[in-house]
């Protein structure tokens, strides 16, 4: 069993850190440890200075279901904290909340539930921890909501996650929110946005994405600095070689054509209703909502079905599906972890891959047999497996069957096996699908632009390139 000692000084800042600030952040890249320095911070709280009772962690469902009180029988010096999970059907839940203990946790998908059943936000807790603050990041959200109603309550408050702003800082506010209520940034989304941004992608009145103002980080970073610690991984530890594999898989001459017609035809149906006659040179102006289901239509046609408009998946090709197969049988029966992005993918996978005895990855004893070592071909879907889960003693190979613009879960997903304890080298596959909209996603990557602005001008460039064959 681990003990006090074996904390890395960084980890002991952190507990320090959150003891000095009742209100306050903890951004940790993935791996660094974020939930043993935080229990210990609780530890200390309860045991030595007695200032606290009673702790509420939420949390990712997984995370909240196998993480943290497995964590805490690691270490020597937390086992004498207590857990209530307040997970399950509403009378588990209920049950869960009565039984005596110093650490409660429940999923961030029933934290309004909670707040409601306590009369809209006074929480019968004296320290609440949100574990992946960044889901915390839409001010409209039911969860930041129940928080910010309850954060008066609050005698401490801490915001733990390794990525706070993973689509830009505009994502900063409500975070930064539920630690000091405004006086950072302000005290209104509107007034952040006023002070620190100006418009950028705009239909009339609809403003779809913000720009910084110059000199604006600088000035964000210096307002929270004082509450918000952060640190990244290669500054503290000594990790195993990464590599990242981006393997071209080539179409065949007539696929390609398809492909290409596809793209065309689906460009034109948002084209068509916005260009009139003669305004052919005019810009474009497309919503986020179209780009985002254009680009999903491309790469589920990457990826080798599509769906139709009654929501029923038709497949294309399996050229990806032939390349992880390759994969699979090259790892010589060593783990292989793959990301997939559609049902339709994981169906197709889990039936073209039935040898080597697929799981997905759904509860605690998948995670468990994964780590065991039981498991040579396990599926995840990276927004489900992509926080806070302990994936490195299973395996060191990961597949990204699908690609996503999304940085977090991209970021979060591959940190589920390289993190701190990982003792291989770690290899993360791309199979990309070459003159499709897969190259588009990977050139944003390495460009680290995987967020809404990277696919809005990756549309907007198939936009222009589609315009000439606006009526005839």
């Amino acid at each position: 069993m681990l003990t006090k000692e074996n904390l890395h000084k960084y980890q002991l800042a952190c507990v320090e850190h959150i003891i000095d600030h009742p209100y306050c952040g903890v951004f940790l890249e993935m791996g660094l440890g974020k939930t043993v320095s935080t229990l210990t911070a609780v530890d200390l709280l309860m045991n030595d200075y007695c200032e606290i009772n009673s702790v509420l962690v939420v949390a990712p469902k997984r995370v909240a279901e196998t993480v943290w009180q497995e964590e805490a029988s690691k270490w020597e010096h937390l086992k004498g904290l207590t857990f209530s999970k307040i997970i399950g059907s509403e009378a588990k839940r209920i049950e869960a909340i009565k039984r005596k203990a110093d650490v409660y946790i429940i999923s961030r998908d029933n934290v309004a539930w909670l707040c409601a059943l306590f009369g809209g936000g006074k929480l019968p807790f004296e320290m609440v921890i949100a574990d992946e603050l960044s889901s915390f990041k839409s001010y409209k959200s039911l969860r930041f909501k129940a928080l910010r109603a309850g954060r008066p309550f609050f005698k401490r408050f801490v915001g733990l996650t390794g990525t706070p702003a993973p689509n830009g800082l505009i994502d900063l506010w409500p975070q930064i929110y539920l630690m000091d209520r405004g006086e950072r940034l302000g005290k209104t989304i509107t007034s952040y946005r006023n002070n620190f941004f100006h418009p950028g992608q705009a239909n009339g009145n609809v403003v779809y994405s913000y720009r910084l103002n110059e000199g604006s980080e600088k000035t964000i970073r210096d307002k929270i600095g004082d509450i918000c610690i952060s640190m990244k991984t290669e500054d503290y530890l000594s990790m195993p070689m990464l590599t990242n594999n981006y393997i071209p898989l080539q179409m065949p001459a007539d696929l390609k054509k398809q492909y290409l017609d596809f793209e065309k035809e689906k460009v034109l149906e948002i084209l068509n209703p916005e260009v009139k006659q003669g305004e052919e040179n005019k810009p474009v102006e497309i919503s986020v909502l179209n780009a985002a289901a254009l680009s999903n239509k491309l790469l589920q046609f990457a990826n080798g079905a599509v769906y139709d408009e009654n929501k029923t998946a038709h497949v294309i090709h399996d050229i990806k599906i032939e390349a992880l197969k390759e994969i699979v049988e090259d790892s010589n029966g060593q783990p292989v972890l793959v990301a997939w992005t559609y049902q339709s993918d994981r169906d197709r996978l889990m039936e073209a891959l039935r040898t080597y005895k697929p799981r997905e990855l759904k509860t605690a004893k998948d995670i468990n047999d994964w780590n065991a070592g039981k498991i040579q071909l396990m599926l995840a879907h990276p927004a489900s497996a992509g926080h806070g889960l302990n994936l490195q003693a299973g395996g060191n190979m990961i597949v990204w069957f699908g690609q996503t613009w999304s940085l977090e879960l991209y970021q979060q997903f591959n940190a589920r096996i390289y993190r701190q304890g990982q003792t291989k080298p770690v290899i993360i596959n791309h199979l990309i699908l070459q003159g499709t909209h897969d190259e588009d996603v990977i050139h944003a990557l390495k460009l680290k632009a995987l967020n809404q602005n990277g696919l809005m001008n990756s549309i907007k460039a198939k936009l222009e390139k589609y315009k000439k064959f606006i009526n005839g």
